[in-house]
């Protein structure tokens, strides 16, 4: 168990974290939720010990283990991918070593009847045994097989870590702590840099980890999916709610209204006895009455109404100009790195009013093909047109890191501006949240989600019909988000989005464009029938459907599984229905006990509940592995 006691963060005038208190039990998944700025990965900064708190303090067991995943990982140079990822398992190759040490020295020695002698070989007993307890055997495979989740290639694992772009390299350091198993994982936003398929399989990972994980991140399915637990951030407090981000959202919205209630009902109460107080004091008779009123009204204990942190953005696209039918069109297009082929011989086009998403794997082409349709990059063969009258927003996923960190953010919205804009620049940084004196920081004192709402700021100083956005939401908190989608949603014009997040994604777009080994398929849906047609509710058999993995085709297309393929789906349904029957039975029991109405009144009852209602939802993904293998195996 890992506690934290009365912590206490300060900066300036400003109370970061006002003696928080949080305690996390084996077992428990918790998303980290908050505003950006709110004081999230400060607490895990703190619970990590790379911060100290100005006051308080942070316990934990002893041999207790943490991995932390934060923005700014650096890996070191010159080592392969699977080098650097079996770093994870120093503790055997250091073991191994040992091993190897013994069976040299053994294999000089002939004492055989010596102490000495008969001491090494329970040495290399002892080591033989704990490498077997800590799977050994299995360390090289199960690194290859953590690192394809993540979504590295076969022919990636003997590249070195120096050719990968930092996203990459944030895998490689997951999946070395994924690896290591500690008992408390601290993930800060690590779906970031993760396309669709990957954080599903890191979903699937998580919700199966025996350890304890905090995560921080915007990504409402993925919080869903993963936690059992929502602690909120909000004004220097910590608000603490045993259930999944969707439903705290409604136990979070009634507890307000509550206490809204129980504070409005005490205010009248105190205005009722004030004035019954007021009209004895100027009766000589009462007096002593009102004072002693008076004494009761002080000794109240007064509700106190949190302030609510839940201002927003305020976004509207300008008008957008008509342009012609064809927005833009690629023919034949192809588009090389070197001998790496991105795009092959691809044709595409998006006509006027329409709202198309890219989705796919992280490398797959996505943002290439966006750069190559604007013009910011250059095919290696075949046509690109655009249309007639066509004016292109574009938001790239570094676009909070172009803006010159020199200027400040009135001077960076000028640069921006057309001269007829100039006099509502300070209005429209007040509808992206910063007002007063705000508008005269630099930028290089904001934040990443700060940066963010800028760069989406400069876009509105122009009528656009065409919007391009690339990952725009990967700094945004929930509340901004929903407030883009929004904005999106009302725009007239031609939209095109490149992005992983499902939550964003949904009934924002018509056209879904699967980006796949140089080509395109085309969905015409949003993200949610995209996932359904993939015949996957949540795309984590993407890889082994689209692999080869011993499957074949038949000539009419049919799918026949190779042995090896077949032996695994066998395990799966085996393994499946040994784990139903043992949920059944946990089920049954507890069933049995909350058949008894005194069980409610039980101080344990609530816990109780949630562990029976975890249960059920483990027995319904469970169920439906065995239907996918079961499906499977025909």
């Amino acid at each position: 168990m890992l506690s934290l006691s009365n912590i206490y963060i300060q900066y300036g005038n400003r109370i970061l974290l006002d003696s928080v208190n949080f305690v996390l039990k084996p077992g428990e998944r918790v998303g980290l939720v908050g505003r950006n700025g709110a004081g999230k990965s400060t607490l895990l900064k703190i619970i990590a010990s790379e911060m100290a708190p100005h006051e308080g303090n942070v316990v934990v067991p002893a041999h207790f283990t943490l991995g932390y995943l934060h923005q700014d990982m650096l890996l070191p140079k010159g080592k392969t991918v699977i080098d650097e990822t079996m770093t994870a398992f120093a503790e055997v190759l250091a073991l191994e070593n040992e091993l190897r040490r013994i069976e040299n020295e053994l294999a000089t020695r002939d004492d055989y009847e010596s102490d000495a002698y008969h001491k090494l070989i329970e040495q290399m007993s002892d080591v033989t045994e704990h490498l077997h307890h800590m799977g050994s055997a299995t360390t090289q495979a199960d690194a290859e097989k953590v690192l394809a989740g993540l979504g590295f290639q076969h022919t990636d694992m003997t590249r070195l870590t120096d050719e990968f772009s930092g996203g990459w390299q944030m895998r490689i350091e997951l999946a070395k702590m994924l690896l290591r198993q500690p008992d408390l994982l601290l993930l800060d936003e690590p779906t970031n840099h993760l396309d669709i398929e990957s954080i599903l399989w890191l979903e699937n990972w998580l919700v199966n980890y025996p350890g304890m994980v905090i995560v921080i991140s915007h990504d409402r399915r993925f919080l869903d999916n993963v936690t059992n637990r929502t602690a909120e951030i909000s004004l220097g407090k910590i608000y603490d709610y045993k259930a999944p981000y969707s439903k705290y959202v409604e136990l979070s919205a009634e507890r307000r209204e509550q206490m809204q209630n129980a504070y409005e009902n005490q205010q009248r109460v105190i205005a009722d006895k004030e004035r019954t107080i007021a009209r004895f004091m100027a009766k000589a008779s009462k007096t002593s009455m009102a004072q002693s009123m008076q004494k009761q009204l002080d000794k109240m204990e007064r509700i106190e109404i949190a302030d609510m942190d839940t201002a927003t953005m305020k976004i509207r696209f300008p008008e957008a100009p008509r342009s012609g039918e064809v927005v833009a069109k690629a023919e034949h297009l192809t588009k090389r790195y070197g001998h790496l082929k991105v795009l092959e011989n691809v044709d595409f086009q998006i006509l006027r009013g329409e709202r198309v998403a890219f989705v796919g794997q992280n490398g797959q082409g996505k943002t290439t093909l966006a750069k190559i349709l604007i013009g910011a990059e250059p095919a290696s063969s075949g046509k690109v047109t655009l249309g007639h009258n066509v004016s292109i927003g574009y938001y790239a996923q570094n676009q909070a890191e172009t803006l010159d960190p020199k200027l400040t953010l009135l001077q960076t919205m000028e640069q921006h501006s057309p001269e007829e804009m100039r006099t509502k620049l300070r209005g429209i940084l007040g509808a992206f949240l910063f007002s007063g004196e705000d508008v005269d920081k630099k930028v290089v004192a904001l934040s990443g989600g700060e940066r963010a709402r800028l760069a989406l700021a400069c876009m509105l100083l122009r009528p656009f019909n065409f919007l391009l956005l690339d990952e725009p939401t990967n700094h945004l908190d929930m509340l901004s988000k929903d407030v883009l989608k929004q904005a999106l949603l009302a725009y007239n014009g031609t939209l095109l989005v490149v992005s992983h997040d499902r939550e964003f994604l949904s009934e924002l777009t018509t056209r879904t464009i699967e980006f796949r080994d140089g080509h395109l398929k085309e969905y015409l849906g949003d993200v949610n029938y995209f996932l359904e047609k993939r015949r996957v509710d949540n795309m984590r058999d993407v890889e082994k459907r689209t692999t080869t993995h011993g499957t074949r085709l038949t000539d009419n297309g049919v799918q026949v599984l190779g042995s090896e393929e077949k032996k695994q789906l066998q395990r799966v349904v085996q393994k499946a229905e040994k784990r139903i029957g043992e949920l059944e039975g946990e089920i049954g029991k507890w069933e049995q006990k909350m058949a008894d109405p005194e069980f409610y009144n039980r101080p344990e009852s609530g816990e109780a509940i949630l562990k029976y209602n975890n249960l059920k939802a483990e027995l319904a993904t469970v169920y439906g592995e065995w239907e996918q293998a079961v499906e499977r195996l025909g």
